[in-house]
């Protein structure tokens, strides 16, 4: 199960890793010039006083954006050095804005490295609007982040939070947890995501399943796996995804809950979640182990319905297993004769003949256990020949059965056996003799 369990968390714990689309906010030029003249009642204004942004500079970075805007990447970047040549007049609000738009002309065309220089002169910049700061700063970690600049992630938003002075919202915890974790620091990771869950839930709001990836991902990577259940217990609720309630059940049987394990794999059985064959296989185990053989038949079934399971000597061998463990020895013996047709060897008809002496079907039992010795590689003859021997001595077939136990008797592990039973059936048969004399 452990083998499994590895493999199965490992593979569908693949962090969603922060992508170059979506990370910076799409910050109109004409937004900022209208921002930059608004009246100075704003908190903005009462927190930090800044220059205006020029109308002469903001014509120009409107230009520029213009021709980005249209793929004319070149001629905006022309546009936005003709301002920069002219930087020593500019203030530093304008020198922000002007090294912005840089960076999203850099970032647009796909150029990360220049772009995060670009918005790295932004926030050099003294005195410019507080928004303007704190938004590049979040954008420069995300970026850092996609780039696996990881220590430039957590020191943009240790800047961020420095220049806000207030709650660290969420979304910081969030990249605080996927920055440590990509540095395989696994107990500051779980510290991050945790915060980040808790608040998110404690506003009312529901964490993203992503979140709770990393979560699993990060107490996986710090081998607490009774703290890898307690968070997929929360996926299956939350998301109801086949793998979850798979995922589930493998990390119960790995902490020992067998109790839970079964009940989470036979509630993903029945919503039709187990289809691939590891899982079938998995949770035919499971059933089997826990004294379930008739159920661990029918998973086994329900694999080759689906095609998912093939009939082949281990799965046909075990599906018989668990018939005889339930006692449904037709079904048994139907598969084990399935498996006799397709092996080259004379074992699965041993099966049938030890099956069918059990039910005291005697005539079966000869035929199977002649099928058995023909085709011969068997795993213990003995055996074979004692239930022949039985079967005959049943039929009253006293010379065969007489042949047979002489058969098991060359065996090691049948020899004592088939000596006392060699001893009873001439007895037997001297008595038959003198009785049919007799009449």
């Amino acid at each position: 199960m452990k083998n499994w369990l590895s493999y199965s968390i490992i593979a569908s714990s693949i962090l969603l890793s922060t992508g170059l689309t979506d990370i910076l906010p799409n910050i109109q030029v004409a937004s900022a010039f209208a921002a930059d003249k608004s009246t100075d009642s704003s908190v903005e204004k009462k927190r930090r006083r800044t220059p205006a942004l020029g109308a002469r500079v903001y014509s120009q970075l409107a230009r520029a954006q213009e021709l980005a805007d249209k793929g004319n990447v070149a001629e905006g970047l022309e546009v936005l050095d003709q301002v920069k040549s002219k930087s020593s007049s500019l203030n530093s609000y304008e020198k922000a804005m002007m090294f912005n738009f840089y960076g999203f002309i850099y970032y647009n065309a796909e150029r990360v490295d220049e772009a995060l220089a670009s918005f790295e002169q932004v926030v050099k910049q003294n005195p410019i609007p507080e928004s303007l700061e704190k938004g590049t700063l979040f954008s420069l970690s995300q970026l850092a982040m996609a780039s696996g600049k990881y220590d430039k992630t957590l020191q943009y938003l240790e800047q961020w939070e420095q220049v806000d002075g207030g709650k660290i919202p969420v979304k910081n915890y969030v990249l605080k947890a996927q920055a440590t974790y990509q540095q395989k620091d696994y107990s500051a990771a779980a510290g991050h995501i945790d915060q980040a869950i808790e608040l998110q839930v404690a506003d009312g709001f529901l964490a993203e399943e992503s979140w709770y990836v990393l979560q699993r991902a990060v107490y996986f990577e710090l081998k607490q796996p009774a703290k890898v259940a307690a968070v997929l217990e929360n996926m299956v609720r939350l998301f109801n995804k086949p793998e979850y309630w798979l995922q589930l059940g493998g990390m119960y049987g790995e902490i020992g809950e067998e109790g839970k394990q079964l009940a989470v794999l036979e509630a993903a059985f029945q919503q039709g979640y187990v289809t691939k064959r590891s899982d079938l296989r998995n949770l035919s185990q499971v059933y089997y182990l826990n004294g379930l053989p008739f159920k661990a038949a029918q998973v086994i079934e329900k694999g080759f319905e689906l095609g998912a399971l093939n009939k082949d000597d281990k799965t046909l061998s075990f599906l018989a297993q668990s018939y005889v463990g339930a006692k449904e020895y037709d079904k048994a013996v139907a598969t084990y004769q399935t498996l006799a047709d397709i092996s080259d060897t004379g074992v699965a008809s041993q099966q049938i003949a030890e099956i069918r002496l059990q039910q005291g079907r005697f005539e079966e039992t000869v035929v199977a256990a002649k099928a058995a010795a023909k085709r011969g590689k068997l795993d213990n003859p003995g055996n074979l020949y004692l239930a022949l021997g039985m079967a005959n001595f049943n039929l009253k077939q006293f010379d065969q059965a007489l042949q047979a136990f002489e058969q098991a008797k060359a065996y090691k592990n049948a020899k004592k056996m088939a000596q006392q039973w060699l001893k009873f059936v001439e007895r037997e048969q001297n008595n038959a003799r003198q009785l049919a004399a007799s009449l």
